[in-house]
């Protein structure tokens, strides 16, 4: 059905009038503040036709802007009725900037405080008073009072995650977090995090594409009792009884009476106000709570996997290269007939993925880039905007799965017939940084802004980068983004941890013309350390398992170490799978990880 975004916005407009509200701001947003939203939630691609993963827009009675960073500054330009929206750069031109520069004085800009953090919110709000106006929650949501055919809130059924893959019980997890709230003096903690909640109470849920979670809102307290919040027509078969003792589901209708019992008790509740939504600090407030500011107590100790975890990812990935692998040798026996589009080739790795017994679905929509849709980071394959793999062109495949034992993402850039000079010579640098970056040693307490360097030198030296970042943090069949982790030119201060999964993605953008990553998963270990050490060492066990196309390299810019390190995975990536696949790819594996040499 085609959707009629400049009639949205009028209908919007209308909707502002009435209520004596200059504008509204709407984010790529639900309550919980997830990277992916459910349908119910997709305010921002019912208003603009943007469908990336970040966004916001402001809209006032005379004008709208839509924000997006530079990952989709292609994607918006073509998604996007710029007769009607303003695109501008999230960081060059962000929303508070440009909310001063256009806001009138004496004007109310509406928001919806179940959609912005607490943080985002106070900083909303001096823009606005910059401007001269006053920034108002307006409840509710004028969208949702316009949008005529909103779908209905996500139903799916809570499963427990079973101890053979979760490796550690909610009663112990909970322990540990609440020894951190008593520790830190708290009484309380209000969870919004639909990935904390899941892996806190072991459950997960099919509430959101792509990342098996319910979304709920938890209370935790610092004896360890857990009163998660969603709607219980969740709770099917023998699930409720199953769950540890300590874990209540309450109804999502009863989480404003948690919040007020909180309130009532004059209980110290920790929230995070990057995290948490401005309504429930709001609410907490009214309700004569005792707010602290702190950081969700779940994600670091999530961030940790356990040696079940661990071992969960390293199978997961082996049965993910073997399905990966098998795809790329029918890739490399078609793509060159001239009939494989992007569609159908991400589609064929899709089928032979659902195959394992394991397999949940995907861990995100596979990104399938042909030519000059490589050059498109977040790029999602269309009809209408679809190519064939054509000779003398590369091949971006970004994609992963979401198993009971563990969560996967990779990409390969392939060949497809010869490639230019500079097409080998750009691979070569993207492929020697991920090269220094999973060889790097490092001291305890390091963290990834101090590593991005490494994967973007080799980039650096010939002028180039790439515009993104170079490793996020995995979950254990959770989210295949997942925080307080990350390897970027962004400061963070999370130092990276035994057990923490970043990805490894460095990568190069041709505008127009093609784009080109090699990424891995890697796990935090430790490392030994020389006899003379002052500080213990930690380094990285590369997860993913397939093949990196040679036929790409440029030898004559590659060291004998980085040649070295690539025969070794090559080695080990063709041992692990041969076992797993049919003779006809054990065949390409073979020629796909010969030796080669600087």
């Amino acid at each position: 059905m085609t959707i009629d975004h400049a009639q949205n916005i009028a209908d919007l407009r209308a909707e502002l009038t009435v209520r004596g509200l200059a504008g509204f701001i709407q984010p790529l947003a639900d309550e919980h503040q997830g990277e992916y939203v459910p349908a119910s939630a997709q305010r921002l691609a019912w208003l603009t036709g943007f469908t990336g993963s970040a966004g916001m827009a402001v809209v006032l009675i005379d004008k709208a802007a839509v924000f997006v960073d530079g990952r989709y500054t292609l994607q918006a330009a073509d998604q996007i009725d710029q007769d009607v929206f303003e695109i501008c750069h999230l960081i060059d031109n962000p929303p508070t900037k440009w909310i001063e520069d256009n806001l009138g004085k004496d004007h109310q800009l509406g928001f919806d405080a179940w959609l912005h953090t607490h943080d985002g919110a106070r900083r909303l709000k001096t823009a606005v008073e910059k401007a001269g106006g006053t920034l108002v929650d307006a409840q509710p949501n004028p969208i949702d009072a316009v949008w005529r055919d909103q779908p209905s809130p996500p139903l799916s059924q809570i499963v427990v995650h079973e101890m053979a893959y979760a490796g550690k019980s909610s009663a112990d997890k909970r322990a540990d977090i609440a020894g951190i709230l008593k520790a830190d003096g708290h009484d309380a903690v209000v969870l919004t995090a639909p990935d904390s909640i899941c892996w806190l109470a072991n459950i997960r849920g099919q509430d959101v594409p792509y990342t098996p979670l319910v979304l709920a809102f938890a209370i935790l307290d610092d004896g360890g009792g857990l009163d998660i919040f969603t709607d219980r027509r969740k709770l099917e078969d023998d699930v409720e009884s199953r769950l540890e003792d300590g874990v209540h589901i309450r109804e999502r209708g009863d989480f404003d009476a948690g919040l007020a019992a909180l309130g009532d008790a004059g209980k110290l509740v920790r929230l995070d106000p990057a995290s948490c939504a401005e309504a429930i600090f709001k609410q907490l407030k009214s309700a004569g709570g005792r707010i602290v500011s702190g950081s969700d107590p779940c994600q670091l100790p999530k961030a940790c996997k356990n040696d079940v975890e661990l071992n969960g990812m390293r199978n997961a990935h082996l049965r993910d290269g073997a399905a990966l692998s098998r795809y790329l040798a029918w890739l490399d026996r078609e793509a060159i007939k001239g009939g494989v589009s992007e569609i159908s080739a991400s589609d064929h790795l899709e089928e032979i993925r659902m195959e394992d017994d394991l397999i949940r679905g995907l861990s995100f929509p596979t990104i399938s880039g042909a030519g000059p849709n490589g050059a498109i980071v977040h790029y999602h394959a269309k009809p209408e905007t679809e190519r064939k793999l054509e000779a003398g062109t590369l091949y971006l495949v970004d994609s992963g799965a979401q198993y009971l034992d563990g969560t996967t993402d990779v990409t390969r850039t392939i060949c497809i017939g010869e490639p230019t000079a500079e097409m080998k010579d750009r691979f070569t640098r993207v492929l020697k940084g991920h090269i220094a970056l999973a060889m790097a040693k490092f001291p305890n307490g390091t963290s990834g802004a101090q590593l991005d360097c490494l994967a973007r030198h080799s980039l650096w030296q010939a002028g180039l980068d790439y515009d993104h970042g170079t490793g996020h943090g995995v979950g254990s069949y959770l989210g295949v983004h997942e925080g307080p982790q990350r390897i970027s030119k962004m400061p963070n201060r999370v130092a990276l941890r035994p057990g923490m999964i970043v990805s490894d993605e460095p990568g190069y953008y041709k505008a127009n013309e093609y784009g080109i990553r090699t990424e891995n998963l890697l796990a935090v270990v430790k490392c030994a350390s020389p006899d003379d050490a002052e500080r213990e060492l930690l380094g990285f066990e590369v997860l993913t398992l397939a093949p990196i196309d040679q036929r790409l390299i440029d030898l004559s810019i590659m060291t004998e170490t980085e040649t070295t390190w690539l025969n070794a995975y090559h080695a080990r990536v063709a041992d692990s799978l041969h076992p797993l696949v049919d003779d006809q790819t054990a065949d390409w594996l073979d020629r796909a990880t010969q030796p080669i040499s600087a």
